[in-house]
């Protein structure tokens, strides 16, 4: 601003033009001026013309007549050029008026942005307020959106948020709005009476229930969901009314989060404890963070035993948290929160890298397996990555076995296939992980090259226990056996489970009954009673690893 009056002020030293309205004042001042000498000489002048006319006595004042003329000229020409400034200044006020809009709304949807949005649920608070009502504030975030994205084009991403805004705005009551974040994320306000918690939850299904029906663009067809945060509130006499504002988009944010760790495409309500929650998760992350590169996370080992004669056939490496603050933590509580920062491709392959420098120096008919993350399977280039990980390590790719998620297969079948048969062709093996838990089809296992199948621990642990188990568990080995595939049963607890799984015919099985995973050094010094490792390198000194007993 002080540049934009710089600028003026020295324009106006060099003649410049004047500002619009100072030429306003100038062309009023010069029709002013005009009027009031029409009519000072105007009417001396056209007396003693028409005097003249009618008596014939006399001649007009010629000198009267010319200054009347010009007076005359000057009046046309300051009321043209004062209806062009009227012309300019209205062209003015609507260009002004065109960018205060845009500048307010979201040029895609036309609703209103994250700049207005502030001001404006700040107004309503203030309003609802002053009639006793509440606020009621639903952040809604669209699930997948970026796949979708990916998938149909920008074009039909831009008809999915466009008719996104339309169906949000279809749905809301009067006294409300609807305003866009930036990228997939909505905000809808809406106005109403105290212990309206029941017709809040109806708007917030009936968003949800909107939001699912799938979006035509041309030949395409677009499929998204929605989770959604709730909160309300009202004006406060401690707080002002954008500070209210605030701490209800904030408990709304929270409430959205809560709806997407939940499962997506649904609702959550704003409660207190999502606040310590949110400070512990925000801890958490930064530990990830910060314990990745310091060597925090380490692989772990589960045996994989042939059940009928007992031998060791492999580990499955299982990654562990060596945390100075919450001690050895498992994978269920941190591999989720480092998918959700973007880290898991970065811990997954240091776990990797590690995990086969230990196992270079097992017997090689020892096989290691690791699982990756289906966010993995989306990247083109992994194949390659864990190629050079295994030049790295100069790791034999035979021994190597990656297992695939049976929910993975739904995520992209066509970049799955790409993936799996790129691995395939460096000598990699491709097992089926928690078979039975998903929707694969028989297509699906005809048509991937899978080279084995991984029986999922929960039908396992329930043999004998469980009719349904024993059936399901019968049914994928009779497949394994048409289909050449051979089986790995999880999660193998007690001598009742083995019994019954060797009933069901030859399969390999890791579980707790034969021991609980364990460090890279108490499987080295076990495979070093037994004789199984390397020629080359029984002799070496262990690796020094972190240790859950030392932790």
């Amino acid at each position: 601003m002080a540049q934009a009056g710089y600028d003026r002020n020295e324009a106006a030293g060099n003649g410049a033009s004047p500002e619009p309205a100072e030429r306003d004042l100038v062309a009023l001042g010069i029709l002013v001026a005009s009027i009031f000498l029409f009519i000072g000489t105007g009417s001396t002048v056209l007396t003693g013309i028409v005097r003249s006319w009618i008596t014939g006595v006399g001649s007009p004042d010629l000198l009267l007549g010319n200054a009347l003329i010009l007076n005359i000229a000057l009046l046309i020409l300051g009321w043209r050029r004062y209806a062009e400034m009227q012309g300019e200044l209205a062209a003015r006020r609507e260009a002004e008026d065109t960018a205060t809009r845009l500048a307010r709304t979201d040029a895609l949807t036309g609703c209103l942005n994250r700049r207005s949005l502030d001001e404006a649920i700040a107004g309503m608070v203030e309003s609802a307020g002053r009639d006793g009502d509440e606020l009621a504030i639903l952040m809604v975030d669209l699930d997948k959106f970026k796949r979708s994205n990916d998938l149909l084009g920008h074009k039909a991403g831009d008809a999915v948020l466009i008719e996104t805004a339309q169906r949000l705005s279809a749905l809301l009551p009067p006294r409300a709005l609807v305003a866009r974040l930036g990228g997939d994320e909505f905000i809808c306000a809406a106005v109403f009476p105290p212990c309206s918690e029941a017709a809040i939850e109806r708007l917030a299904m009936a968003v949800n229930g909107s939001l699912a029906q799938p979006i035509k663009v041309g030949a395409l067809r677009a499929e998204v969901t929605a989770s959604i945060g709730v909160a309300v509130g009202s004006r406060s006499a401690v707080h002002s009314a954008a500070q209210v504002a605030q701490d209800l988009l904030h408990r709304a944010d929270l409430a959205m989060y809560q709806a997407k760790r939940r499962g997506r495409n649904r609702f959550a309500w704003f409660v207190a404890s999502m606040e310590r929650e949110l400070r512990q998760r925000s801890e958490l992350e930064q530990s990830i963070r910060e314990g990745l590169p310091r060597g925090e996370f380490v692989p772990y080992y589960e045996k994989q035993v042939d059940l009928e004669t007992g031998e060791i056939t492999g580990f499955e490496m299982l990654a562990r948290w060596i945390s100075p603050q919450h001690g050895v933590v498992g994978p269920d509580l941190f591999i989720p929160v480092a998918e959700e920062i973007g880290l898991i491709g970065e811990l997954s392959e240091a776990l990797i890298a590690r995990a086969l420098e230990d196992a270079r120096d097992w017997d090689p008919r020892l096989t290691l397996s690791v699982n990756i993350s289906p966010l993995q399977l989306r990247d083109p280039w992994f194949a390659q990555r864990l190629l050079k990980l295994l030049v790295t390590a100069r790791f034999p790719p035979a021994r190597l076995e990656v297992e695939v998620t049976e929910t993975c297969l739904h995520e992209n079948i066509g970049v799955v296939r790409s993936l799996i048969t790129s691995l395939k062709n460096q000598g990699i093996r491709i097992s089926l992980d928690d078979f039975g838990t998903g929707y694969s089809s028989l297509a699906q296992l005809r048509t991937l090259p899978f080279d084995r199948i991984k029986i999922d621990r929960s039908f396992v642990s329930s043999l004998g226990q469980n009719a349904d188990s024993a059936s399901i568990v019968e049914a994928i080995s009779s497949l394994g056996r048409g289909m050449s595939l051979p089986i790995t049963a999880e999660g193998i607890e007690t001598p009742e489970v083995l019994a019954a799984l060797r009933g069901f015919g030859q399969f390999k099985g890791q579980g707790y009954l034969y021991g609980k995973p364990a460090s890279a050094a108490d499987v080295r010094r076990e495979l070093a009673e037994q004789g199984l490792l390397s020629k080359v390198n029984e002799d070496a000194a262990p690796p020094q690893l972190p240790d859950a007993r030392r932790a």
